[in-house]
Parts: structure tokens; sequence; C-alpha cells
């Protein structure tokens, strides 16, 4: 038999694990990526001289990945060699409150009874419980599924699972099922901040979110040489396997031939020709027809008003005093519900923001040499309307440093490079700036991402727009969905199911 041709668009981790899993089944594959090193939006940037990772900066659900690279044939701890990390995140508010979450249950019930007292101490105990809860019922029959709806998901729980299926509260705000465990404004915002990891609003996005503590809890880990050595990783691997790999080579069109997909063309002019093409790029991009008329109907462009969050990001050589940085710190604004109305609602940057620092050479309190500068991701929220408008970092970035002085933090840039909505809609054709996809809000927004397969034969989805959804686990995830899919359509054998 002709050993089948895949090219996959986009060398993100979905595009990244699709191709390891293909080229394992024993498929002729090549990722092609406009950009100049794997990762996708876990992109490096150089400043002063320095690698700053200026992507995702949190490494979780480390079993996704061992599988993954284990189905490969390879060792997991010597492709992606972590480290658990001890505190997971350090929090900050004008007052002075100061709030750990770490690794140790124990030690975090402690903190928070300290900060807040013995009431909250106990509601985050229940929240712990509640969120490893609704995890455990999602993982399989959604978080693992292709593409899941409502009714398919109640048949793969099963009836005599549906007051677990209940119990994940899909149809109760994140901020107002907070109040149920915490009576401190602080915890509440602090554990609201989970609706941002998928881009969202507390104020809008379901309960369900809760389950992120969980996957916090079961493992933070900081990667070896920074974020970007996860794709370096598994574009090792892919190699190893037999992927072959274009880098700085953009694709202008998915050509379509009788109704299926057969080759893409390069912005050269070139044309590969394939026999299945799995894109991994925003799928806002084929709606949008920046892939070509014939691949418009692959997949509906999400509205302007139900995109995720984008950010401002600066990039900094800096020296910093006054405030024991983490590796992940938090330092909030006063006014949280304020703050997601700016961003969804007026779709302005806050005058207020909530602003996150990694201090990507740090573990908990260790400090850079007295004078030296250390390399730091600073964000700041935004709207994600980077296809119609350009923000000035400038003025945004005056406000982020006026909280972390005000919440003790000195900090002075020494080099930088700010990256805005408009930055991020050029990188990432098709998002408009948006680092999720579809923002999260409502009981039936998860069930709205396009799932791997799509109305025209041999092309298929994955990536963090995709189903199952944002995060460096879960677009990982959806390369492999995709794979399967492939697979399944062509009536070959799959790999086990991606559920841990």
């Amino acid at each position: 038999m002709t050993t089948r041709r895949v090219v996959v668009v986009g060398a993100g981790v979905g595009g990244l694990a699709a191709a390891i899993d293909l080229a394992v089944a024993g498929f002729d594959v090549t990722v092609i990526e406009a950009a100049g090193m794997p990762g996708g939006k876990m992109r490096t940037v150089d400043v002063g001289g320095v690698a700053i990772d200026a992507g995702p900066t949190v490494f979780t659900m480390r079993w996704v990945f061992d599988e993954l690279i284990r189905s490969a044939g390879r060792d997991p701890d010597h492709e992606l060699p972590v480290q658990p990390a001890t505190v997971l995140a350090r929090h900050a508010w004008r007052d002075g409150g100061r709030l750990d979450l770490c690794a140790d249950e124990d030690q975090t019930i402690a903190a928070i009874r300290d900060f807040a007292g013995g009431r909250d101490a106990d509601g985050y105990r229940r929240f712990c419980q509640r969120s490893r809860e609704i995890h455990d019922t999602l993982l399989r029959p959604f978080m693992a599924a292709e593409r899941p709806s409502p009714f398919g998901l109640v048949r793969a729980v099963g009836m005599r699972q549906l007051g677990s299926l209940w119990r994940t509260v899909p149809y109760r705000r994140l901020a107002t099922a907070l109040r149920g465990y915490f009576v401190d404004p602080r915890l509440r915002q602090l554990f609201g901040r989970y609706a941002t990891y998928v881009g969202s609003s507390p104020y809008l996005a379901p309960a369900t979110l809760m389950l992120i503590a969980h996957v916090e809890k079961t493992g933070v880990w900081r990667v070896d040489g920074g974020m970007r050595n996860v794709a370096r990783a598994l574009h090792r691997v892919g190699v190893a396997r037999g992927a072959r790999y274009r880098f700085g080579t953009p694709v202008s069109r998915i050509e379509v031939e009788r109704g299926a997909a057969r080759a893409v063309t390069l912005a050269t002019g070139e044309r590969v020709a394939a026999d299945v093409v799995v894109f991994a790029g925003d799928s806002s991009a084929l709606g949008a027809g920046l892939l070509g008329e014939p691949v418009r109907a692959a997949s509906r462009p999400v509205a302007p008003r139900n995109r995720s969050l984008s950010a401002i990001t600066w990039c900094l050589q800096a020296r910093t005093s006054g405030f024991a940085l983490s590796h992940h710190n938090v330092f909030f604004s006063d006014d949280y519900r304020r703050e997601f109305r700016d961003l969804f609602t007026r779709f302005q940057v806050p005058a207020d923001p909530t602003v996150y620092v990694c201090a990507q050479a740090r573990d908990t309190d260790d400090d850079p040499a007295p004078g030296a500068a250390e390399p730091l991701l600073v964000l700041v929220n935004a709207p994600a309307r980077g296809d119609n408008k350009d923000l000035d970092p400038e003025p945004v970035f005056s406000r982020a440093q006026a909280l972390l002085h005000d919440c003790g933090l000195e900090l002075e840039p020494v080099a930088s490079l700010a990256t805005n909505p408009g930055g991020f809609a050029r990188l990432f054709p098709g998002s408009g700036g948006a680092l999720y996809g579809r923002a999260n809000h409502g009981p039936w927004a998860s069930f709205a991402r396009a799932g791997a397969a799509t109305r025209i034969s041999g092309l298929y989805l994955a990536g963090g727009s995709v189903h199952p959804g944002a995060g460096v686990p879960m677009a990982t995830l959806s390369g492999r969905l995709a794979a399967r899919r492939v697979l399944r359509d062509l009536g070959l054998p799959r790999p086990a199911d991606p559920h841990g």
C-alpha cells in the first residue's frame, strides 16, 4: 500500500502532537510552520541577548505529555525533564495582603487560615473536593472525547452518574459559585482568576472551571530550560519518528479537489500534495477565507463579541526590588468586576488591570544577584480587537507599574519587547488577537468549539481554538484527537484514548 501523505499546517503543540501520532502510525508527515521555530503561541523572543518565554508559562497535566512521548517509544524523563513547583503562585493586593498557593494542600489551608480565617480555610477544603469531583467526572467523557454534545455527554457519563454530571455546575457562573466557599472577596477574586486560564470572565464563565484547581493541585511543573523546551521536545520526538518540518514557510491556501483536501500551496507558490491535511492554526482563519474559498466551509469564524481574551505582554530584562517574587505572581486590581466589564462589555483595557508577572529564572524566593537584571514576562489582559485597533502598550505599562509599586514591587526595565492584541492578530491569523479561541461563557460555550473533523473530506483541525479547548495540555490533546479521527476515518488501528 502506498504510504499516505499528511501535511500538518502549524507547529504549535496541537500540530506537533498530531504529527507524532500520525508518524507513529506510519504516515509520511510534513509539518509546515510560518514561524522560524516550533511552538506556536509557546514562542520565545530575544530581549537584550536573553531568550524569554513569551507565551504560556504554566505547565500542568504532565501525564498528557508523558503518554504522548511514551507512545512514540521515547523516555519522557529524558526528552522533557521537569521539576515540581512547591509554590504554585504568589498573590498580592494593594492593601498589603499576600497569599501563596502551595502544592501541599495542608500548607495552603494553613496559609488561608492565617490570611482570611478558619471559615475560608474550611471552604478551601470543600472547594478542593468539589474541584476534584468535577475533574474526574469530565476527564474521559468530555476532555478526551472527540467532540462531545450535551446529549452525548449524558450518554457517556451514564444514567447512574447524572448526579455527578449535575454537580459539575455548568449552569452557575464561577463567580457566583465561589461565594459558597469563600467569604473573603480576595479569595473569590483569586479563584475566579481560573476563568482567565481559558480567556474568559469569572462573571460569565461556568463554575465547571473550578476543575482547574484540581489540575494545579495534581502538579505544576517547571520545565528545565523554560517552556520553549516543551515544543522542542515534541519536535525532537517527531523527527525521531520520521516526521519532517519546514519552518519559516507560510501556507497561503489549502487546495480542495473533488470535495477533498489534497494539497497546500505555500506563499512561495510551491504546491505540497497530501492525502490528509491537519490545520493546527486558529480555526477562524478557515471560516474567514484566509486559506482560500474552498475551505471556508470547514469552520465558522468566532464572532468578535465571542472571542476570548487577548493580552498586552512585555518581555523584559529588568531589575526588581521590594517584593519577594516567586516564579508565578499575580497582583490583583481593586475592582475585579469592573475589570471584566471593561474587557468584555466596553472592549477596552481596564484602567486598573490585574498584572501577572512570571519571574522566569526564579523558583520560590531565590533573588538575582544584587543589581542584576532578570528575565520577566509581564502580562495584562486586553480585549481581542487586534484586527481593527492597535493599542499603545506604553500607558498600560505605566498603569501596571503603578499597581506593582503599590504592592511593594519596584521594577526597572533594562530592555523590553511589547506585544499588543494587534501583534497577536498578525502572529496568529484569523484570531483577532484572541489567545484562547472562543470565550467559555455560558453553559453551552464548551460545546460550540469545532471538533477534529470538518465538512471537507481529508481536512482536520487541531490546536487551542478547537475542542477540548485552550491551554498547552488541552491543545496537545486536540492534536491526538485529530490523529485518532484520521485513523478512524481511514479504518486504521487507533492508539489508546488520551485520557490518562
